[in-house]
């Protein structure tokens, strides 16, 4: 949570947002990896990337504030093409996203001619354009498997695509994207610190394979937190972003949480000063370009049919968190 020392300092700035929000009939959006000012202190609805998608499609927001990054707030907007979705800094990229163009996909079409494409959410607009469908780390078992075909292209995460494939019969063809935050980690990072501790290891499926075999648990941001709750270890390690361990470890006090994370420099833009002036300015806006929009928004729209079946369900670990809900429940 916030110190009392950090929420007198941001007492002004969130006061500001909430009269914001309010003048503007806005809602706030922030993905776990949020710091916890933003995360605790203004957010109205949080939670991991499948999540913040499905309430983007739910709301009756006039505005909608990612606090994210740009396929995020971009996804938002494929769900409310006639909402306003603002991005606080546009500068909020993601190197995974960036790792595949849209030419790549129908390249890798061309190779696999009949082959289903699925792209995980962490991409680009256009890139979901050129897919049948969308998914998260949390459900790309489901939705691989929901395609009944023998074989599926998964792009961009490499990491992920094999994570998927040991975990179905369906042949899984990749791609070479990877995340600079999760590619950091390292398997000495286990070995280490379970020399000098006991902690219970919880590795992202971005991480790169070495990690995940020496973790003890592998899942989504939303599945790490289904698991804390359910297990309730004395300490936990958590290889992912900084900012996830200091979220979770504001509901659960009585887990001691180890941290040699790394920092994800596009979600650190998001602060509470430009949240504070992307409500008064109404900008940096996120728009969809209209030859692009449709197919994506299929894509899209296409995950969260497919999980939202009751063996999809099954299948994810953890939803969207409320303020003053337990994360993960």
């Amino acid at each position: 949570m916030i110190s009392e020392p950090e929420r007198l300092l941001f007492e002004p700035l969130i006061r500001d947002i909430e009269r914001l929000k309010a003048a503007r009939k806005a809602i706030i959006l922030a993905h776990n990896y949020q710091t916890p000012e933003i995360f605790h202190g203004v957010a109205d609805l949080r939670g991991d990337s499948l999540a913040l998608a499905r309430e983007a499609a739910e709301t009756d927001a006039d505005v909608i504030v990612m606090c994210g990054v740009r396929f995020m707030a971009e996804t938002a907007k494929l769900l409310n093409p006639h909402r306003t979705i603002l991005l606080p800094d546009s500068r909020a990229g993601c190197s995974l996203a960036e790792s595949i163009r849209p030419q790549d996909v129908r390249e890798l079409r061309r190779r696999h001619p009949g082959v289903p494409v699925i792209c995980y959410v962490n991409t680009s607009a256009a890139v979901k354009a050129e897919c049948d469908a969308c998914c998260t780390s949390a459900n790309a078992v489901a939705v691989v498997e929901s395609l009944d075909s023998a074989r599926v292209i998964l792009v961009p995460d490499e990491h992920l695509a094999r994570y998927t494939a040991s975990r179905t019969d369906v042949e899984i063809i990749s791609w070479h994207g990877h995340c600079e935050v999760h590619e950091r980690f390292t398997a000495s990072d286990i070995t280490e610190l379970r020399a000098l501790t006991r902690a219970y290891v919880l590795a992202h499926p971005e991480c790169p394979d070495d990690v995940q075999q020496a973790a003890d648990y592998v899942g989504s941001t939303s599945g790490m937190i289904a698991e804390l709750t359910a297990r309730r270890p004395a300490s936990a390690l958590l290889l992912t972003e900084c900012s996830m361990s200091d979220n979770v470890a504001a509901v659960h006090p009585e887990i001691h949480f180890l941290r040699p994370c790394n920092l994800c420099a596009h979600m650190k833009r998001i602060t509470l000063e430009n949240i504070r002036d992307c409500l008064e300015r109404l900008a940096p806006r996120i728009e969809v370009p209209d030859e692009v929009a449709p197919k994506a928004r299929r894509a899209v729209l296409r995950m969260l049919e497919l999980t939202a079946s009751p063996r999809a369900a099954l299948a994810e670990s953890g939803a969207s968190t409320r303020p003053g809900a337990p994360l993960g429940v």
